[in-house]
């Protein structure tokens, strides 16, 4: 029907399953500052948190400045995260 919107679901994503239901305008946004961002997740060379380094992309070259990050399976990434062990790192 006309001007009725799906609800979202319990864990908070909206109808598609994809997220929280946003207003459009806002989605927008967010998606057009999503294609100006770059990142890199995986395990810390000194300990077993993982890092998730991002940035926007005029600043990749200073990716490379950083220490090495090693892969890091789905697995790992999903204890980590339940566990809090996860380190955001904002690359200017």
């Amino acid at each position: 029907m006309a001007g009725m919107t799906d609800a979202a679901s319990p864990d908070g994503a909206g109808p598609n399953g994809a997220g929280p239901d946003l207003p459009p305008e806002l989605a927008r946004h967010l998606e057009a500052l999503g294609g100006q961002l770059v990142w890199r997740i995986g395990k810390d060379e000194l300990s077993d948190d993982v890092v998730v380094r991002l940035g926007y992309a005029s600043a990749t070259p200073r990716f490379a400045h950083l220490p090495r990050l090693r892969s890091v399976a789905d697995t790992e990434l999903q204890a980590a995260l339940s566990e809090n062990r996860v380190v955001i790192e904002w690359v200017d």
